[in-house]
């Protein structure tokens, strides 16, 4: 993306701002007028104490009324700069927390494959760094970038206006600083992208040692860990050095170029006075002009180097933001409130790579109130079949129905309140335990959230803890215990209370104590709902309607646990390896 087509999207981000961004932008015009007459009023005041007979618009033979237009074209500069910077103050901080919030709300929107294969420290780091240039390039261009390129706009013909000569002096000047910055810019725009690739490095390898600080300190890695962290600040250093030195040597030419400007206009000048081809206030004018200029145009070049050194943190931002979601709701998609459950999968199909599939020609029929188990080996399909259920993905052939409809005819909303998920791993916010009941059911009351915990094995130690429900649960649920946590999540789920429930491996973590105290909230949550279990402890799924036996995306084996053992086939085989496992380890024998 062009310089220039990153800083138009800078400014469409705008967005209900822009109204206020036109009267801005009307206002830095009319600054930009009144700041002239300042050097212009004083060139004439210089010119009628002198003596020089005046002519065009602002003659006079007094300097008084000079004077006092100088005053009020002063006075107009300073209200219309105050205005101008209150309001730019405004309009960049309301619209940093709009751009914020909309961010965050399409990221959240992304599918799982998007977050599985993007940092999470990487993702916060382009969100905060992101909105943080927006309101930087908002804020300075408003405050003063723009007036001081329509400064440019209306110096250099009014310039021309009141003497050809010494302006060609001011013209040679922009055509050496445009020269010297687009110089500068290609030199290192490569550059400030390698530096904003270690920014994005130290911040993801800082978050992912951060949140693994367990395994850090019980693996005594917290040097190690240090070094490879000042290792990546050492390389973000080493690429940003030359970036800076470049951007030091267009500020030291500037300030050169000041003196340098002012000395021609002055040797010039005084021959064009003897000449009789200019005013001794024309040249204290033009002295005037240069200082203006030059002001204006470092302004100009800092507006360059902002957007040239925001620009990688920028092209992040907008290529997350333009990231597409692959899944989203159709035109016309319904919302048909609450489902009765049943589920019917027809010949779906689905690869991650395009090239082997991951789930091929699935075909089965769940009746509301089922419980459908899927098994096999790791790899074999199964989360992703369920996956496509609740349209972490799409297939890309095939159908899958509930209660009759295409399940992409529903909204993606509708479609997920319907569906309730008990992860392997419970997923908890850092946040009270009411507010992680609460996700399930927003407007639940305490009673609700009490009943809810109960069935689901909870409400007997959260009563223990001394806040009770606005207990914290701390980052990821660390502050409760494995079997806590997932029973808070089974409790979330009854709350939520969906006609359609997937357990993916619930209790395949936990110790035999738990796991039966589990299995008790197991067996209560999943009464009268359609029920997807995802297991490899066999056990676990004695009592269910079906299991699907999967293997390399397919259903190789299907019916109930009595009928798959005596067909004697795979499912068979894991059956008999795991009763094995069991009885070896009551009768004392140790197995390798």
């Amino acid at each position: 993306m062009s310089m220039l087509r990153l800083y138009t999207r800078v400014l469409e981000l705008l967005g209900k701002e822009a109204r206020l961004g036109w009267i801005l932008a009307v206002a830095n015009l009319l600054l930009a007028v009144a700041q002239f007459a300042e050097p212009v009023l004083f060139g004439k005041i210089v010119d009628v104490l002198s003596g020089k007979p005046q002519s065009g618009m602002l003659a006079s033979n007094s300097a008084w009324p000079l004077l006092a237009a100088w005053v009020v074209f002063g006075l107009f500069t300073i209200a219309c700069s105050a205005l101008v910077a209150l309001h730019a103050d405004k309009l960049a901080h309301r619209q940093r927390q709009v751009v914020l919030t909309d961010y965050f709300e399409h990221i959240m929107q992304l599918p799982l494959t998007f977050h599985t294969g993007t940092h999470s420290g990487r993702l916060m780091k382009v969100m905060l760094n992101g909105t943080d240039a927006l309101w930087r390039l908002w804020l300075a261009f408003f405050r003063e970038h723009f007036a001081a390129i329509l400064s440019l706009v209306v110096l250099l013909p009014l310039a021309l206006y009141i003497n050809w000569r010494l302006a060609i002096l001011l013209f040679v000047l922009c055509v050496v600083f445009t020269l010297l910055t687009t110089f500068v810019v290609r030199k290192t725009y490569g550059m400030q992208s390698d530096v904003e690739a270690q920014y994005s490095d130290l911040s993801a390898r800082a978050s992912d040692a951060l949140g693994n600080v367990a395994l850090v300190q019980s693996f005594v890695r917290i040097d190690a860990e240090v070094q490879g962290l000042r290792f990546v600040a050492d390389k973000l250093l080493a690429a940003q050095m030359p970036v800076l030195g470049w951007w030091a040597l267009v500020t030291v030419i500037t300030r050169a170029s000041t003196t340098i400007t002012v000395l021609a206009i002055f040797t010039v000048g005084i021959y064009l006075h003897a000449q009789g081809q200019t005013t001794v206030g024309e040249i204290v004018m033009f002295v005037s002009f240069a200082t203006m200029l030059i002001q204006k145009l470092e302004q100009v070049v800092s507006f360059i180097n902002s957007v040239f050194m925001e620009a990688p943190r920028l092209q992040e931002f907008f290529d997350v933001l333009d990231a597409v979601p692959a899944v989203r709701d159709r035109p016309g998609a319904v919302d048909t409130g609450r489902l009765s459950g049943l589920v019917e999968f027809h010949d779906v199909s689905f690869s991650y790579d395009g090239k082997r599939p991951a789930v091929e020609d699935v075909s089965f029929t769940a009746l509301p109130g089922q419980t459908i188990a899927l098994v096999g080996p790791t790899g074999a399909g199964k989360s992703t079949a369920i996956a496509l259920l609740h349209r972490a993905f799409d297939p890309q052939s095939g159908i899958i129905k509930i209660d009759g409809m295409d399940i992409r005819a529903l909204k993606l909303t509708a479609l997920r309140r319907n569906i309730g998920v008990v992860f392997q791993e419970a997923l908890l916010f850092n946040r009270s335990i009411a507010d992680n009941l609460l996700v399930g059911k927003p407007d639940a009351t305490d009673e609700e959230m009490r009943v809810a915990a109960s069935r689901a094995q909870a409400l007997e130690f959260i009563e223990r803890s001394e806040k009770k429900f606005e207990t914290h649960a701390g980052e990821r649920g660390r502050m409760l215990s494995g079997g806590e946590r997932q029973r808070l999540s089974i409790a979330r789920a009854l709350l939520k209370d969906p006609p359609i429930l997937i357990l993916d491996e619930a209790t395949s973590a936990l110790d035999a104590v738990t796991e039966a105290k589990v299995n008790a909230a197991l067996d209560e949550v999943m009464k009268g709902r359609t029920t997807f279990v995802i297991a490899h402890r066999l056990s676990t799924i004695r009592n269910a309607t079906r299991i699907l036996m999967f293997d390399n995306g397919r259903v190789i084996e299907s019916g109930t646990f009595d009928e798959l053992v005596a067909m004697g086939g795979r499912f068979a085989e894991l059956a008999k390896a795991q009763f094995m496992v069991q009885e070896n380890a009551r009768a004392g024998i140790k197995v390798k």
